[in-house]
């Protein structure tokens, strides 16, 4: 049996810094606490299990390239997400065939986890009808627990915007009867 593995305790910001320095130990453990995290979206925005661990892998070496400039102005994730998200755009633009072009707005990036496939399924349906970006919001607030400020971070958009897309995307839920059952609104 070999030793436990020892829990490094530096935060975020240490692990920037020391992975900035060359400490290899540092970027294991910001690996270690993030990849979860990392996958997740990417399946997410993939909504496959191969494509999810090809960003994966990619995100991290973007990481590992951007030492030693490595800057963390909040969390992690603020910084992760936009990375995660551009990886996996453009992942599914390479895998289309050649002249299909595609828009940013055209890709679905909210793929529903494979567990909320079946009855949840159903509200993905009801999500899928919301405009990209509000559904991106919508997903990053009541589903990931991201404020508005980390939202606009992640995306790089004022945070007006990310209200005004929460606010119009609740408002079009309210008026579909699809959605008000999930909601225990009854339709009229």
């Amino acid at each position: 049996m070999g030793e436990p593995p020892t829990i490094d305790h530096r935060n975020d910001a240490e692990l920037f810094a020391a992975i900035n320095r060359g400490d290899h130990s540092a970027f294991e453990t910001l690996y270690g606490r993030y990849r979860d995290w990392v996958a997740a979206m990417a399946m997410r925005f993939t909504g496959s299990h191969a494509d999810a661990l090809d960003v994966l892998q990619e995100v991290f070496l973007h990481l590992a390239r951007k030492a030693p400039h490595l800057r963390l102005d909040g969390k992690v994730t603020t910084y992760l997400y936009p990375v995660t998200r551009s990886v996996a755009v453009s992942l599914i633009r390479r895998r289309r065939p050649l002249g299909d072009t595609i828009s940013l707005e055209d890709l679905d990036l909210c793929h529903p986890p494979p567990e909320q496939v079946g009855a949840a399924g159903d509200l993905a349906v009801v999500l899928a009808k919301l405009p990209p970006a509000q559904r991106e919001a919508l997903v990053m607030r009541y589903v990931d627990g991201h404020s508005n400020d980390e939202i606009a971070a992640m995306l790089k958009i004022p945070e007006g915007t990310v209200k005004s897309r929460l606010h119009h995307a609740l408002a079009a839920l309210r008026d579909d009867p699809a959605a008000r059952r999930y909601f225990g609104v009854q339709p009229d």
